[in-house]
Formats: C-alpha cells, structure tokens, sequence
C-alpha cells in the first residue's frame, strides 16, 4: 500500500506551514528562499549586463575602425594606396577598403589643452559609418570634406569649453625642422558637428578630419594613407578575411588586424571577469541550497512522530522520501521563480534603478572618464537564463535528497518505543 500523489503534496504543504514550535524552521526556510531568489537575480542581471557590455564595445569599436585594419611597417602605408585598397576589395567576404589618415596631436583652446586622437576619412566614407552619424548630437556633417572643418566627441567638445563653429587649435609634434630646432605643427580648425555614442575613450578623445586635409596637416603624400579600413560582410568572418588577405599580400610590408585582434586584451578581460563572476555568483545558490539541508533536516527531526505513524499506516519508504523531496524543491522552485522574474526585471531597468540610486545618493554610479562606458546596456541571453534556472533547481534537488533519506530511513518502532 502507497499513499498517493495528491496525499503526499498536501503532506509536504502541511509540514512546510508555520507552527509555533516549528518556528526557527520556517525562518530558516524564509532565508533559503531568500537566497536562492538573490542568487539567481543576481546572476540573470550580471550575465544580461556583460553581454550587454560586450556588444556595445564591439559596436564601438569595429564601428569606428572597421572590422580588418591593414598597416604599414612604417609610419604609413607602402607603395600606391589606391592599388592595394583595389586588390583587397577582390577579395570574397570583403565589402569595402578605405584609406585613413591619423595621428595624436594637443587640442587647445583658450589655455586648455588636451590629447587627442584625428581619424581623415573620405566625406563618402564617414556617411556610412552609422555608429558615428547615428549620434550625432549638435550641427550636420553634410559639409564634411566640402571645406574645412572637424568633428569631435562631445565629452572633448565640453571639456576644452568649445562650442558649434568655434576654432579649435591642433598642435602636433610631427612638426618641421628648422635651424632653433624642432617646431611643432600648429594648424586651427572649425568645429562644424560633435557625436557621442557612449564610450569615453570615443567621445573624449577622437577628432574627425576630412582625408585630404588629414594628409596636408601630418605631411602624408597625396593618395597616400596610414591605414586600410576593411568592412566584410559579417562581424564573424573578420578573422577569415584578415587571413585572405595576408595570404594575397605576401611578401608586401603589412600588417593586419581583425578587430578582435586589436582588442584582444579588453575582451579576454571581459571573458574572464564574466567566467568569475558566474562561478562566484552561483556559489550564493549553493549556500542557499545549504540552507534547505538545514531546514529540512530540522524539519524531518521535528516530524519524527509522525513519519513513524505513517510507516505504521502503510506508508512506503519511498513515499515517505517523495514527501521530503517535494517540501525542499517547493522551496527551489518558489525561490527560483521570484530570482528568475526579479533578475529580468532588474536587466530591464538596470538604468532607471541607477539614476535613481545616484538621485538618492547624490553619488556618480557610473564614472564616465574611468569606464568604458555612459551608460549600462543589457542584453539577456534566453539560453543562459534557462541555464542559470536549471542550474538552481537542480542544486535544490540535491540538497533535498540527503535529508528526504534520512527521513526515509526512520524506523517506526524505534521511533514510537517512548511514545
């Protein structure tokens, strides 16, 4: 004779509720499922947060310098640019090859003077940069090349104290040699746009110049360039590209980057970090789950009266286990269901939760100038809350089975000697 399901569910339900001298075992299973629900917030929110965080520096990165970059041995490029940038456009999984000119120079203006970054694109190549046109803030580009003019990063713009159509001043040390020695270049330009899109090492610190003039300022002779930007028909097939065209080019003095390559050390950070912080963060699932042994072993020594009435009755030893499993797992399951809905939740509105703290804090979360980053995108991965889920509710099983056997190995008559 077994009891059936519906009996063992009800029995389970009746022995989780709080009773009085059962107290400190519901107070346990309170923080186990407290836990629980935190561990898996935590890890939806952290994992949403680094994807987030990755795609937004791919973006910025392969969309200001191009998924392939080819170089020069020197200091620009070898031999006709026009040529090279020809031959590579031949290349299957290639959809363009434009020329760039670049250099640091000091920005200064009215006795500020910072470090910065020129990039001289073509007017008809930086119209399809869309991370650059798509975020632009004040004036238009539809002039760039037409006359002079450059275009900064906002956060640079404010920090040298610029406004639309002021002069900017553009120091360079590549400068001419005279008889008192080196002098420096120093060239004023208009500032006709500004951009932000997000990240401070771009919005703080990156000029854009039209190609021709780019050249004239850091001496680069006409049609030449210091680099090949290469766009290929997919962020994935970068690295196979970059490989295509070493493989045409040899024996030419080039190097070439796919742009994981050119920021290899960021990414392989960002891996590491998010590998850590998974397995830390699932470590507060574990000790969570160590807390439904606790509670459930108090629970078992608490009932053993009547686990021996019902053995007595007929009760099988597996019915009796089902019993015990299905009290710990209503508590992984109840804990998992609110981590799971909290964790989306707080992924989605990650940024009204920390405006809010700052406004409540007057403290900056989010220091621009030390992050990557203004701002905390998200993006959560369906098969990794799936397996964040899982992994709680099978950390909740085991932690169910030791005690359910204990409770399962109770002998009736040594249980009911002193009753």
């Amino acid at each position: 004779m077994t009891l059936p399901t519906y009996p063992e569910r009800l029995l389970a339900w009746r022995y989780m509720r709080s009773k009085r001298r059962e107290g400190f075992v519901s107070v346990i299973t309170l923080f186990s499922i407290l836990g629980i629900m935190l561990g898996v917030a935590t890890l939806i929110l952290v994992t949403s947060l680094m994807n987030g965080i990755r795609e937004e520096m791919i973006k910025n990165f392969a969309g200001l310098d191009g998924q392939v970059t080819v170089y020069g041995m020197g200091s620009s490029l070898p031999g006709e640019v026009d040529t090279l940038a020809a031959d590579i456009r031949a290349i299957d999984g290639v959809i363009s090859a434009e020329p760039r000119a670049e250099g640091q120079v000091m920005a200064s203006n009215n006795g500020r003077a910072l470090g910065a970054q020129v990039f001289g694109y073509t007017p008809d190549y930086l119209k399809t940069k869309q991370r650059i046109i798509e975020n632009i803030k004040e004036g238009s580009v539809e002039n760039f090349g037409a006359e002079q003019g450059i275009v900064l990063g906002q956060r640079l713009m404010e920090n040298l104290g610029l406004h639309v159509g002021d002069m900017l001043t553009l120091i360079s040390p590549q400068g001419r040699q005279t008889v008192v020695g080196m002098v420096p270049r120093i060239k004023a330009y208009p500032v006709i746009a500004t951009f932000a899109v997000g990240q401070h090492a771009l919005d703080g610190g990156v000029i854009l110049m039209p190609l021709d003039d780019a050249r004239v300022y850091f001496t680069i002779p006409e049609g030449g360039a210091t680099a090949l930007e290469v766009q290929t028909d997919t962020l994935e097939s970068a690295p196979e590209v970059a490989m295509r065209i070493r493989d045409k080019t040899t024996g030419e003095m080039l190097r070439i980057y796919d742009w994981q390559q050119s920021n290899g050390n960021v990414f392989a950070a960002l891996s590491m970090q998010r590998n850590v912080m998974f397995v830390i963060l699932a470590l507060i699932i574990l000790v969570a789950t160590f807390n439904i042994i606790s509670s459930l072993i108090m629970l078992v020594q608490g009932k053993t009266r009547e686990i021996a009435i019902l053995r007595t009755m007929g009760a099988t030893r597996g019915a009796v286990m089902r019993i015990f499993l299905l009290a710990g797992m209503s508590i992984g399951i109840f804990g998992t269901a609110l981590g799971f809905v909290l964790g989306l939740l707080a992924a989605r509105y990650i940024e009204t939760l920390r405006h809010f703290v700052e406004a409540m804090t007057g403290q900056e979360i989010l220091v621009s100038n030390i992050y990557f980053l203004s701002s905390l995108p998200t993006k959560t991965d369906p098969a990794e809350v799936v397996a964040i889920v899982l992994l709680s509710l099978a950390l909740s099983f085991f932690a169910t089975l030791y005690p359910s056997w204990k409770a399962a190995s109770i002998h009736p008559a040594e249980a009911l000697r002193y009753e």
